[in-house]
């Protein structure tokens, strides 16, 4: 099988300003952990497993969803040329349906409307539409839409270790304060976790050594997940470790084939779209 490199977004497209966080070592580290878990899919030949709903929590300047959209768009025309050669070929009905389904919907939320302008103008320069940037506080507003849909959710908390009280601030502050050992933010999603991923879903969370991974990757296991430590890195006077997600293998399996001929359609009320008709 041929190699594939999935594409990301490029730095000098990418926008941002005062008030929104650029993309850093924390932002590229949890590029590469999804794109290895892309990689993973294609070459095990699960491309019928690519996301149906991507997330990012807290998008900031965009970088980072805009590079999910950008590889995932990639194996999903792959997986169109597949489609192709296998209808060009003898085989039963169903195994040409096989994986068939529409693209990856794709929402991103933050708090900050500049970080939201800043995302769509990343987005747009990279040619990416329809992706759903909706502000509101973590998932507040698309919980009742989404619950229990997201396939593929990717958050950059605000990690760095802070007094409780430089949690509340406005501007830049709120993309890096994260209160006591930089957990604040942190926690309030992993409560949640539970109630927003599908049966297959999958989460990628930033996080330092100050966070406590280990612990995180407990809280999640009690919760019934399985978590685990996907990518560490060092960087400047951090030490990155990108947390990977997921229910287990049995039990998701089991909750896709009991919800099997449900159909589920989701419309997220976003409050700023870049697609462009």
């Amino acid at each position: 099988m041929s190699s594939v490199v999935l594409p990301e977004a490029e730095i000098r497209n990418t926008n941002w300003s005062s008030d929104v966080y650029a993309p850093s070592d924390d932002s590229f580290a949890l590029v590469d952990a999804v794109k290895e878990y892309l990689l993973q899919l294609h070459s095990k030949c699960l491309l019928q497993q690519l996301p149906r709903i991507c997330l990012e929590v807290g998008c900031g300047s965009g970088y980072v969803i805009c590079s999910a959209a950008l590889a995932i768009q990639c194996l999903e025309q792959q997986q169109q040329q597949q489609r192709l050669v296998q209808a060009s070929s003898p085989q039963p009905p169903a195994a040409a349906a096989a994986g068939c389904g529409g693209g990856c919907q794709f929402f991103a939320t933050d708090i900050n409307p500049a970080a939201l302008q800043a995302a769509a103008q990343t987005l747009a320069s990279h040619q990416v539409h329809g992706v759903q940037l909706v502000q509101t506080d973590l998932v507040a507003s698309l919980i009742p839409r989404l619950a229990g849909a997201i396939d593929l959710l990717l958050f950059n908390p605000p990690y760095v270790p802070t007094p409780d009280e430089e949690v509340q601030r406005q501007g830049i502050a709120q993309a890096w304060a994260g209160g006591v050992d930089g957990r604040r933010v942190t926690d309030r999603l992993l409560a949640q976790l539970p109630d927003l991923l599908s049966p297959q879903g999958h989460a990628f969370i930033v996080t330092v050594s100050e966070n406590r991974p280990q612990e995180i990757i407990s809280i999640l296991e009690a919760q019934g997940f399985v978590a685990s430590i996907a990518l560490s890195r060092a960087a400047d006077e951090e030490s990155l470790h990108i947390l990977h997600v997921h229910r287990p293998a049995a039990a998701a399996a089991a909750a896709v084939a009991g919800a099997s001929g449900s159909g589920n359609t989701t419309e997220a009320a976003a409050v700023l779209d870049t697609a462009t008709g």
